[in-house]
């Protein structure tokens, strides 16, 4: 049997091997069991409704650019929190970015807040707030890539586009018995899943291969005494079904130091508005250096106050994981008797930080530190 451990193309020779025999690759086979059970097993989900009725597009637009690198159980309540805020896509379209990156806080990669606000501002005034339906102009619009389109045509549209996430690949690579590796395997399942699509219900075929692989077909081990596409998987009751699909070995994430300074006053705390490109581009942040980039890490050993205060190291450091690196901060803390700071004072602000919504990194440094007062 392959091991985790093992090459991507070990681990192919290994499942070549296997005597799957041949795939049913019908509707009948996959699509008819499939919704029979999401039928009865789907996901209830804010921005969801069950074929035929259709979810708004609009809710489609908002969930999906949310639950891009964010698992769904986070994604719910910021879902409803946005809705409650900004009901429909004008309203987004003419809310303010600070409120807009305030209330994304938390969710990380906050191009993905920019790009739904320049969208929703581009359907609102280009399209009268009404989404487009064909592709073409779905991919023009800021943030939506090819899946996310595909996604709103299929959810809010009921149109029969090919919509691959990690659990659909995954769902069909087992049943059709595909030992292809990513991201290869992507182009061979966009011939084979027209021909596993049903006539209709493309709304609900998409997202009840998404349910099975969050709850049946499973990343690792599957559970397929309770799938119910069992009886024509051709990795059903196979161990190696927990390589399948087969991946690329992920380099290990290159490794940063950094220093942050978190001067505060009472409740207050000195903070700065991070230019408006790079990491956390536009957030209100404390003063950092040397993690800001790949270039930027040479200066992190040198002690370089923002300005002069009674700095003190808090013991411990605080670790995070960004898409493209680890990061490790040293903590300064200070406490200040005045609110006048030397230096570029201009840029510098005391506020709240729990009202400027902080994002991940901030907030466990703010943890750290409100922890060590």
């Amino acid at each position: 049997m392959a091991k985790q451990s093992d090459s991507p193309e070990m681990i192919k020779q290994a499942l070549s091997q296997l005597a799957l025999g041949p795939a049913m690759l019908s509707a009948d086979a996959f699509a008819s069991p499939l919704l029979a059970w999401y039928d009865d097993h789907g996901r209830s989900l804010p921005w969801r409704k069950k074929w035929p009725d259709l979810t708004e597009p609009y809710d489609v637009f908002l969930s999906e650019l949310m639950l891009q690198q964010t698992v769904v159980a986070t994604v719910i309540p910021y879902f409803q929190r946005f809705k409650e805020l900004w009901p429909t896509v004008h309203d987004l379209a003419s809310c303010e970015e600070e409120d807009l990156l305030k209330q994304w806080a938390g969710l990380g990669y906050y191009a993905r807040a920019r790009n739904l606000r320049k969208a929703a501002l581009a359907i609102s005034a280009e399209h009268n707030g009404i989404f487009p339906q064909d592709e073409a102009r779905l991919l023009a619009l800021p943030g939506i890539g090819p899946y996310t389109a595909a996604a709103i045509r299929a959810f809010a549209f009921d149109q029969p586009a090919i919509v691959l996430d990690g659990n659909v690949e995954r769902v069909m690579a087992r049943f059709a018995g595909l030992i292809t590796a990513l991201p290869e395997l992507k182009i061979q399942l966009r011939t084979i899943y027209p021909q596993l699509a049903p006539k209709n219900r493309h709304s609900d075929f998409a997202q009840a291969i998404m349910d099975l692989g969050a709850r049946i077909c499973i990343s690792g081990m599957p559970r397929c005494e309770s799938c119910p596409l069992v009886q024509s998987c051709r990795f059903a009751h196979h161990k190696e079904a927990a390589y399948v699909p087969v991946k690329v070995k992920k380099q290990p994430k290159p490794k940063r130091e950094g220093l942050i300074f978190v001067a505060t006053k009472g409740d207050y705390a000195v903070m700065v508005r991070r230019p408006d490109k790079g990491l956390l581009g536009g957030m209100m942040g404390f003063p950092t250096i040397g993690w800001g980039s790949a270039s930027e890490a040479a200066s992190a050993a040198k002690f370089a106050p923002p300005f002069a205060a009674n700095w003190q190291e808090v013991e411990g450091k605080v670790r995070h994981i960004f898409t493209h690196f680890e990061l490790n901060l040293t903590i300064y803390h200070a406490h200040m008797d005045t609110s006048d700071i030397s230096g570029d004072a201009h840029q510098f602000q005391f506020v709240l930080p729990e009202e400027v919504g902080l994002a991940s990194v901030f907030a466990k440094v703010w943890h750290a530190v409100t922890n060590a007062r």
